[in-house]
């Protein structure tokens, strides 16, 4: 059993402020001295990555949908147990409290999530449009579902002290205590567009000064003291932490080293323009005996020494066309090393980066394929099967994932497809590529990281002598 403080932060439906609140928290109860892990419900890259400059720590997700229920718990006592320990985590929810993957009856939702990890829900409500019928709402919120806590509210977008004094008489009787009362504040805004907030890896100086206003602001407006002792209201937390090496020893594969003194190095694209990957798909490479190198494709000209792997992630690529495509360096030397035989797994904007052209700008022609910017966004949960044997995954597999673009590649799959879903097939696998559009969270497959790492184990000492 482990003692362990904690409180969703939820929402009655997107746009009532969740991020801003929630990472605006995590950035108060650091500056207090505290050691927060950051969370995300829901498969989102790009709040995490504002939980982790709020924190200092890795942003992590909790999604039953893809890592599975049982794991859930386990990964939660896992970001927050990662040195230092945390003093409190805050798991920021997706869209509404309620609101789960269409269909499902409220799987993979925000109040499913704190049923979980059994903890405290706080409501975030946009009240810039409301007077006394917030009460109706929150009383709505608090009884919908027994086995959810509603522990507090943080009124948000307040427009005068008026304002607050009434509303706060009206949510009085329910007994649902107001944990903080924000005020409208000019300046605390994080730019969106396409898919969402644009990610703090695109923005950073700007982003640290919006984090300083977001913690002031919470700090004046919330009463700390009132959250911890809501977070402490969390009962304690049985079973163990997840360990990827643990994990892996489950699902063994001839060549992965575990634990092992020889290392591999994978190179994994960063930077401005692939910003999407998962901390948890890194730490389980790196239990299976690899060194995961960051390159970044708009500056970095040449891959590390020895480099027997690639994981190109997600991102924007689309935003950097010019820069990727000045780097002719880079893509010259990604397209030799997989002809080579190096693997790659590519993801999304990794998909698009191994086309022969995005948008008409040059790629890398590892695919006989082109990418174009649509209008339509993609974006969903899908229950997929693995099309065609590949090092990534064995065929017929079932494998959860989600899709989260505006691009359209074209063809949608080569001869042989990653993947199957419903009539569809998507991605290209050849001996050396595993590329789709799927991201696919690793702690709920270790086995796709045991393989990739095989793959890259078994390439490693070719490749080093070839370089002398």
């Amino acid at each position: 059993m482990v003692t362990l403080p904690r409180l969703v932060v939820a929402a009655p439906a997107s746009g009532h402020g969740k991020t801003t609140v929630a990472t605006g928290l995590m950035a108060a109860l650091r500056e207090r001295g505290l050691s927060v892990s950051g969370h995300k419900v829901g498969p989102d890259y790009i709040d995490p990555s504002y939980h982790a400059l709020a924190t200092g720590r890795p942003g992590r997700n909790l999604d039953p949908y893809l890592q599975g229920e049982e794991r859930v718990v386990p990964l939660l006592r896992h970001g927050a147990g990662v040195a230092p320990e945390a003093d409190v985590a805050v798991v920021e929810g997706v869209m509404g409290l309620f609101d789960g993957a269409l269909g499902s009856h409220g799987y993979a939702s925000t109040a499913h999530v704190a049923r979980l990890v059994e903890a405290p829900v706080v409501l975030v409500v946009d009240a810039s449009a409301t007077g006394r019928s917030v009460a109706a709402m929150v009383h709505g919120f608090a009884t919908y579902d027994s086995r959810v806590h509603l522990a507090g509210v943080i009124l948000n977008k307040l427009g005068s002290e008026r304002h607050e004094t009434e509303l706060c008489a009206a949510l009085e009787p329910l007994g649902v205590p107001v944990l903080g009362a924000l005020h409208r504040a000019d300046g605390i805004h994080a730019p969106s567009r396409h898919l969402g907030l644009v990610p703090v890896a695109e923005r950073e100086r700007e982003a640290a000064g919006m984090l300083r206003r977001l913690r002031e602001w919470v700090t004046a407006g919330v009463d700390l003291d009132e959250v911890m002792r809501v977070a402490r209201q969390a009962p304690e937390l049985s079973g163990p932490a997840w360990d990827p090496a643990e994990e892996l020893a489950q699902v063994p594969v001839a060549g992965t080293s575990v634990g092992g003194s020889g290392r591999t190095v994978v190179a994994a694209a960063a930077g401005q323009a692939f910003t999407f990957r998962y901390a948890e798909n890194i730490e389980l490479l790196r239990a299976a005996g690899v060194d995961v190198v960051d390159i970044d494709p708009l500056s970095d000209q040449s891959l590390p020494e020895g480099c027997a792997g690639l994981y190109f992630g997600g991102g924007f690529p689309e935003v950097h066309i010019e820069g990727l495509a000045a780097n002719a360096a880079l893509r010259a030397e990604v397209a030799s090393a997989v002809a080579r035989g190096v693997p790659i797994v590519a993801e999304c904007a990794g998909l698009t980066y191994l086309c022969t052209e995005l948008d008409g700008a040059p790629m890398t022609g590892v695919l006989d394929a082109t990418a174009t910017m649509t209008s339509r966004r993609t974006l969903g949960y899908r229950t997929a099967t693995v099309d065609s044997e590949s090092f990534l995954a064995p065929a017929g597999a079932p494998v959860t994932g989600h899709e989260f673009h505006r691009t359209q590649v074209t063809p949608r799959h080569g001869q042989s497809a990653a993947w199957r879903w419903q009539d569809s097939r998507e991605g290209f696998v050849t001996p050396s590529v595993h590329a789709s559009y799927l991201h696919v969270h690793w702690a709920g497959y270790p086995v796709l990281a045991s393989r990739f790492a095989a793959a890259a184990h078994a390439r490693a000492p070719g490749l080093v002598s070839e370089r002398g």
